[in-house]
């Protein structure tokens, strides 16, 4: 089943307390990406795409998945690996069957550190919740 490409799903936000009888009408948000050199290396849009590389074994089917062009997802793949310290997916040439891409035990750990830090993020905006 493909997924609706949503440009918002990387904001983490918070309904925060308010003494008002009407409730809060503030909220915050925030997004996490983790740079390298001014690059974005990681954010909630690639953790997703790395995830769906890994239960589909493919680029093209992840970016279908996602709603986003077969380009789209090579490049960032291909940045991705550029930026880390060891490749995150494998990229296997495709033939008749077309290509196999896999992901890497640095591409899981990468993908486990950015969940804590985004997890670590959403409880510090709940402290003022």
């Amino acid at each position: 089943m493909r997924k609706k490409a949503n440009k918002d799903r990387d904001i983490i936000e918070v309904h925060l307390k308010s003494d008002s009888p009407t409730g809060s009408p503030y909220k915050a948000k925030g997004k996490v990406w983790v740079e390298k050199n001014g690059e974005v290396y990681m954010g909630w849009g690639r953790v997703e795409l790395l995830e769906h590389i890994d239960e589909l074994g493919s680029i093209a089917a992840a970016a279908r998945e996602m709603g986003m062009g077969y380009r789209n997802a090579w490049l960032e793949v291909e940045e991705m690996n550029r930026l880390a310290p060891k490749p995150l997916v494998i990229k296997m040439l495709g033939g008749a069957g077309g290509g196999k891409a896999i992901l890497t035990a640095e591409g899981q750990k990468i993908i486990d550190e950015y969940k804590v830090l985004r997890a670590h993020f959403q409880e510090f905006l709940e402290r003022f919740g």
